[in-house]
């Protein structure tokens, strides 16, 4: 996912979101070692893949709740940056709903619900490679300052 030869000011809602992403995942050293793979991006929205290594399950044999959130909680990153300002999250909550076991593959698809002011609310579900739901999870996000990519100000 290179980054355009564009300043964020000529980029496109979508070039933009793709634009930030690069950025983020380039300096997301967590993501990157998890295998997490960026499959779309468009401003409000990502969507991330996780392949569920033998190493993420826990005692149960089954994947480890802490790794389906980070997987959620990625997602929710990259589409809550999608907009060049530095946004983090200020709460979140997760419901595991099924179990998830070894070799399974994850996807995490994050919907933007709503962004007033500063403020937003992102829904990320997680489904197994059968497309069963296996967590809902949600995020308020709070933007702060800076920007992913330099805008030249």
């Amino acid at each position: 996912m290179p980054t355009p030869n564009k300043r964020p000011d000529e980029m496109n809602p979508n070039e933009l979101a793709r634009a930030t992403a690069a950025a983020m995942y380039e300096n997301d050293a967590c993501s990157r070692a998890l295998g997490l793979e960026i499959v779309e991006v468009r401003a409000g929205y990502a969507r991330l893949r996780m392949a569920v290594r033998d190493d993420f399950l826990n005692g149960h044999e089954i994947c480890h709740g802490g790794l389906i959130f980070t997987l959620a909680d990625s997602t929710f990153a990259f589409a809550c940056n999608t907009y060049n300002i530095n946004t983090v999250a200020a709460g979140c909550s997760i419901e595991f709903l099924r179990p998830v076991h070894r070799g399974d593959e994850l996807t995490a698809e994050a919907t933007e619900q709503t962004l007033s002011g500063r403020t937003g609310i992102y829904d990320i579900r997680v489904t197994n490679r059968a497309q069963e739901t296996v967590a809902m999870f949600r995020g308020k996000s709070a933007q702060i300052k800076g920007n992913l990519i330099p805008t030249g100000d």
